[in-house]
């Protein structure tokens, strides 16, 4: 019987299985990276060893001091969760060379499914070979791991070799493997997977479907159990196939096998050979907890001979530190609070106070909705992002609520192109008029304590806020009086640093404020106090090439030097950040003025990368 478990992982994931463990009295150990050495699966863990370095290359990678880590806290089974090392087979072996358990499936088995390429092989399903005009688009991916990375969509032949280049180098950082291949690119299909769970005994549960449609970088941000409006006939088709390669394997533990399905045909994609950063969905539905199911077969006790019946609807949206209107770029910083109302799930790997890094994902939680429909399900789920309170960097909470409420979603019509269809309309401003006014009031109040005022109304008093991030100005305009502050064309009921109450064409609204520092949160809305005066030494010149978020440059441009012609949208420096890697590109034809960035350089937000002068029209 398993006593103590050593979670090869971090984050969200570690304090996941630490939960279920703890239920069960097993006894926790967490690894940790130097930069992750007071992060929350640390703390929660009944033990920790250190992984020393800061790069996954460096630490949750290094297979050897996993192993090694484990058995010098004396536990005795190691569970991987996902990424990292949690679909590598060697990894897998020297666990179990160890003496420790494996919670996963057999060595030979990941070897079989966890490798796009090899799993395809096995389902009769050829990759491409040469690449001509007459197959694109393409799609190059990753032949290990999975979340997006090491993807890339080719639809100009002449683009594919700097693309293959590319995701052998997102891949080989993420997962410590740079094998891709190339397959061909479905469009409009929508991504279907089913949950597995098989024992060494024979048994196999196929626990239902989930739809993971909506993504972004080919990493998916919503999910839900069980995929709405397919044909019964092509949901049997799906768990069959989904029986048949698990069984083609002798696969023991918890997996998915993932389809696209377009027109009504099922095409097989792969198999992860672990839990799925989505499996709330399908615990949600059918009423289990698959980690605890995962620890059990581990043991080696045999499953009952059929699950429980599903019941209901499930949703989940991934909660990321990241600025969709700027490419998804990621977000770092101090996470001052976070909190959803009851009623829902959350997993996540932080909690208030909490730095989020760059050197690994940005998700910062999973929320979760379950009701006995679709629509009520996604209806809680939107209600309840809207009324999280989450104080920190920029997040993707605003896109996730009006994706969940656009009709091509509620209706479900959705397809893995929602977001190249629907992105900039899901992230136009949406500005609150009202909000800078009650964080002026808030921060007024508390500056003044109002009550108390001369008899003689005061001047008007101005301030200025930005929305974050990167939005719209405001300027505020409100004054003191006798019997509390005013404001044109609305009537203050209330003041006071956290809360304040606004009447406008006699219906009242309520405003949350926290203030931290010049950033000021008004229920959603992020704003920056900003000075009476712009600071001159923050000015740029025109042309300058700013670093999006904190990362690592990782490449510049062959040749590229002080001096170079570039023409309007060349890449000129690649970064990489939270395992990610992102280009920046001349905003328009002319000459490089100024390369600051170097290979290896680390750079934070806002950092002057280059300069490029746009060339005169003679």
């Amino acid at each position: 019987m398993i006593t103590s478990v050593l979670v090869a992982n971090r984050g969200e994931i570690a304090c996941r299985v630490f939960r279920t463990c703890r239920e069960l009295g097993i006894r926790t150990v967490a690894v940790h990276s130097d930069p992750d050495a007071d992060a929350l699966h640390v703390r929660e863990a009944d033990l920790a060893v250190r992984l020393p370095g800061a790069t996954p290359a460096e630490t949750y990678l290094r297979a050897d001091l996993v192993v090694k880590a484990a058995l010098d806290a004396g536990a005795d089974a190691v569970h991987p969760g996902y990424g990292f090392l949690s679909e590598n087979p060697e990894f897998a072996r020297a666990v179990t060379d160890a003496g420790l358990v494996w919670i996963g499936p057999p060595p030979g088995a990941i070897e079989a499914m966890a490798s796009k390429t090899r799993a395809k092989e096995l389902m009769g399903i050829a990759p491409l070979g040469e690449v001509t005009e007459a197959d694109l688009p393409v799609l190059v991916k990753a032949a290990a791991g999975g979340g997006g990375r090491g993807m890339r969509v080719v639809r100009e032949l002449a683009d594919l070799e700097g693309e293959l280049a590319a995701a052998r180098a997102e891949a080989l950082s993420a997962f410590g493997d740079g094998e891709v291949f190339v397959e061909p690119y479905v469009e409009g299909g929508r991504h279907v997977e089913v949950q597995v769970l098989a024992d060494a005994h024979g048994t196999v549960w196929v626990l239902g479907t989930r739809d993971c449609s909506l993504q972004r970088r080919h990493q998916k941000v919503v999910e839900e159990a069980p995929a709405p409006g397919l044909a019964p006939e092509l949901v049997a088709e799906l768990h069959a196939s989904a029986e048949r390669a698990v069984r083609a394997t002798a696969y023991v533990g918890a997996g998915t096998v993932e389809f696209l399905v377009a027109d009504g045909t099922a095409h097989f994609l792969e198999m992860n050979t672990r839990l799925q950063v989505e499996h709330p969905v399908t615990e949600a539905v059918f009423g289990l907890d698959l980690v605890a199911l995962q620890l059990r077969v581990a043991e080696g006790e045999p499953l009952d001979p059929a699950p429980p019946a599903p019941h209901g609807h499930a949703v989940e949206a991934r909660l990321y530190a990241e600025d969709p209107a700027a490419a998804f770029a990621p977000q770092t910083g101090t996470l001052h609070r976070l909190r959803v109302p009851q009623g829902v799930r959350l997993d996540t790997g932080y909690t208030d106070g909490d730095t989020i890094g760059v050197h690994y994902d940005a998700m910062l939680a999973k929320v979760v909705a379950h009701a006995p429909t679709r629509a009520a399900a996604v209806r809680a789920l939107a209600g309840a992002l809207e009324r999280a309170e989450v104080h920190g960097p920029a997040t993707n909470r605003g896109l996730l609520v009006r994706s969940l409420r656009h009709p091509e979603f509620t209706g479900a019509r959705m397809d893995t192109g929602f977001y190249d269809r629907h992105l900039a309309d899901l992230t136009a401003p949406d500005d609150d008029p009202y909000a800078p006014l009650a964080a002026a009031l808030a921060a007024a109040h508390g500056r003044h304590r109002f009550g108390g005022f001369r008899n003689v109304p005061s001047q008007p008093r101005t301030r200025r806020y930005r929305t974050e991030p990167g939005g719209a100005e405001h300027e505020v305009r409100y004054r003191h009086t006798r019997t509390g502050p005013e404001a044109d064309g609305v009537r203050v009921v209330h003041a006071s640093a956290e809360l304040v109450v606004l009447e406008v064409g006699g219906v009242r609204r309520k405003f949350k404020v926290a203030a931290y520092g010049d950033r000021v949160y008004v229920d959603g809305v992020a704003l920056t106090a900003l000075p009476r005066f712009t600071d001159p030494s923050e000015q740029r010149a025109p042309g300058s090439l700013l670093a999006p978020m904190p990362g690592t440059v990782v490449r510049v441009a062959d040749g590229l030097a002080e001096g170079s012609a570039v023409a309007a949208g060349q890449p000129l420096i690649w970064l990489e950040a939270m395992k990610m890697e992102h280009r920046i590109s001349a905003p328009a034809a002319g000459t490089l003025t100024a390369l600051h960035a170097t290979v290896g350089r680390q750079v934070e937000v806002g950092a002057l990368l280059a300069v490029v002068q746009e060339e005169t029209p003679a």
